[in-house]
């Protein structure tokens, strides 16, 4: 079972990275502390994981031939290309970076890619911040109409906010467990090691274990460097994220919650004030989901090579 080890260390750097995004807007505008926000996303992710979590495995599991080397190979090249991102406090792409490596190894082995499989994750990875992006202007729009309607007083509002953070918040959780865990185990069911039930249950906890213990630096680039966000704006850029990752969870196709907020939070700072989106940030976060699957495939395509050399004395 030491294979395993691969996919753990991945859920964990996805956990670290990935899991901020549900909470980082309700943790930097201060409605809810990050310990809460740790606990929950940990409880919803691995409930996500386990209820719905299953779609995505025939997704990643096929998009190329699988063997427990190859999985392993794939693991680790996409963590290591995740955790560089994580310490560098840039939001990536954990689907990007597990594609990345299975094609890298793919090369490598001269294995079978599936390219329909291929061509429909990339046509996700486009609509995911797209999606995001007009869902929040949308939800920005009815909710603000909504809560004009009801003209809470201060203390109420704050109240109203705090808690519907800690709902969409805990949504976005269940949502990113359900649609992310196929990148942690999914090439593990592949290669015929684990069930997909044991799949979702490994890698719901391994994402889990990252929430909480190297979540929070991400959290505060997610929430702060690309605009600042009132509690109503934080509402709704989680719960618009947490619509589109469910909805291609349903559908069985992993994508990024990182280019879910950040489309979300895009959304928000047009409809408030397009000077108030940091370009220089988001050129960074954009720079670093290029760079994610390159490094993942080249970091799995040289784990390959290396471990294919042979001594000749």
């Amino acid at each position: 079972m030491y294979h395993l080890l691969g996919g753990i260390y991945l859920g964990w750097s996805l956990g670290a990275n990935d899991t901020a995004n549900v909470f980082g807007t309700a943790v930097t505008s201060r409605m809810v502390s990050f310990f809460t926000a740790a606990v929950l996303s940990a409880g919803f992710v691995v409930l996500g994981a386990v209820l719905e979590g299953q779609a995505g495995m025939d997704t990643i599991g096929n998009l190329a031939q699988q063997n427990l080397y190859t999985a392993t190979v794939t693991s680790v090249g996409a963590a290591v290309s995740i955790t560089a991102m994580t310490l560098l406090r840039i939001p990536s792409s954990t689907s990007q970076a597990v594609v990345g490596s299975i094609i890298g190894v793919g090369l490598m082995s001269a294995a079978d890619l599936q390219l329909h499989g291929l061509i429909k994750v990339l046509v996700c990875w486009v609509g995911t911040p797209v999606g995001a992006l007009l869902v929040a202007m949308i939800l920005y729009r009815l909710l603000g109409r909504g809560l004009n309607a009801l003209a809470p007083n201060i203390y109420a509002h704050d109240e109203l906010m705090r808690a519907g953070l800690v709902l969409s918040g805990a949504y976005g959780a269940y949502a990113l467990g359900a649609n992310n865990v196929a990148n942690v185990t999914g090439v593990y069911v592949g290669a015929g090691l684990l069930t997909p039930f044991w799949g979702v249950v490994v890698g719901g906890a391994s994402i889990a274990f990252g929430v909480l213990t190297y979540s929070k630096p991400v959290m505060m680039t997610v929430g702060k460097a690309i605009v600042r966000l009132d509690a109503f704006s934080a509402l709704v850029v989680v719960l618009a994220e947490a619509v589109v990752v469910h909805i291609y969870a349903v559908i069985g196709v992993p994508v990024s919650t990182s280019q879910a907020v950040v489309g979300a939070v895009l959304g928000v700072g047009l409809i408030k004030q397009v000077s108030a989106v940091r370009g220089r940030v988001v050129y960074r976060i954009v720079l670093g989901w290029i760079a994610t699957p390159l490094l993942a495939g080249a970091i799995a395509a040289a784990i390959y090579f290396v471990s294919h050399l042979r001594y000749v004395p």
